[in-house]
C-alpha cells in the first residue's frame, strides 16, 4: 500500500500530506484500501465506531435520523476527506456512499494510536476539525437566511469547489438529496435549477450533470442574504 499512497492523488490536500515518507510508510501498514457500492454504508449512527478512513475517490453523506424517523443529511464528504469519529466510541451519525466510492480505512483504535505518536498528523486532523466547524457555520447562515435560489446557488459552488472540476460537474447528488441538504421540497430545487438554466447562469446537459456558465452570477446569488 505504501506505493499506492505515494501515488495517490488525494494524498496531497489529505491529513496524511505532512507525514514524512517513513511515516506515510508506517501508516500504510494500518490500513487498506476499499471499495463501496454506492449505497453502502460504512458507519452506523448510534452503532460502536469502529473504522474512521479517508476518502480517496467518490462522495459520502453523513446522516442522522429525526425522531420520526426521516433521513437528514448533515454534510457531504469530499475525496481527501476524513470520515469517522476519531475520539469517541458510538457514531452520532451513518456514514453512506452517495457514488462508488474508494477509501483508506483504518479501525479507530489503530488510527487513534498512530495519530497520538506522531503530532504532524493530530495537528492536521485539530485543523480539519476547525474547517468542518466553520462550514457547518456557514451552512446555519444559509439555512436561517438565505432564500431558495440563493441556497442553491451556494450549493453549486461549494461543489464546483469540493470537487475540484471547474465548471463542468458530475452532481453527487440527486434533487431529493440536494432538498435535504438546503431544507427545501423537492419541487423547489427543481423550479430553481430552472430558472438558473433559463437565465443562462448553468446548463444540465445530463440527469447529473452540470455546468456553470455564470460563476460571477452565481456567487452574486449565493452572497446576496
Amino acid at each position: 500500500m505504501a506505493n499506492r499512497c505515494g501515488g495517490c492523488a488525494a494524498r496531497l490536500r489529505g491529513i496524511c500530506n505532512e507525514l514524512a515518507a517513513d511515516q506515510l510508510a508506517l501508516l500504510s501498514t494500518l490500513g487498506r484500501q476499499r471499495c463501496l457500492a454506492a449505497g453502502e454504508t460504512l458507519i452506523w449512527e448510534g452503532e460502536d465506531a469502529a473504522v474512521v478512513a479517508n476518502l480517496l475517490s467518490g462522495a459520502l453523506k453523513l446522516t442522522a435520523s429525526t425522531a420520526s424517523g426521516r433521513e437528514q443529511i448533515l454534510g457531504i464528504a469530499y475525496p481527501s476527506d476524513f470520515v469517522g469519529p476519531l475520539y469517541g466510541r458510538r457514531s452520532g451519525y451513518s456514514v453512506t456512499a452517495l457514488s462508488d466510492v474508494e477509501i483508506c480505512l483504518f479501525t479507530r483504535r489503530d488510527f487513534e494510536g498512530f495519530a497520538r505518536h506522531h503530532p504532524a498528523l493530530e495537528h492536521e486532523l485539530l485543523k480539519r476539525a476547525l474547517t468542518d466547524l466553520d462550514r457547518a457555520r456557514r451552512f446555519m447562515l444559509l439555512l436561517g437566511r438565505k432564500s431558495a435560489i440563493e441556497r442553491v446557488a451556494s450549493l453549486i459552488l461549494e461543489l464546483s469547489e469540493r470537487l475540484g472540476t471547474g465548471g463542468q460537474l458530475e452532481l453527487p447528488l440527486g434533487r431529493q438529496q440536494m432538498a435535504d441538504v438546503l431544507g427545501l421540497t423537492i419541487e423547489t430545487v427543481s423550479r430553481q435549477l430552472t430558472l438558473l438554466k433559463s437565465a443562462g447562469i448553468i446548463a444540465l446537459p445530463g440527469r447529473r450533470a452540470l455546468v456553470i456558465n455564470g460563476r460571477a452570477d452565481l456567487e452574486a446569488l449565493s452572497e446576496a442574504a
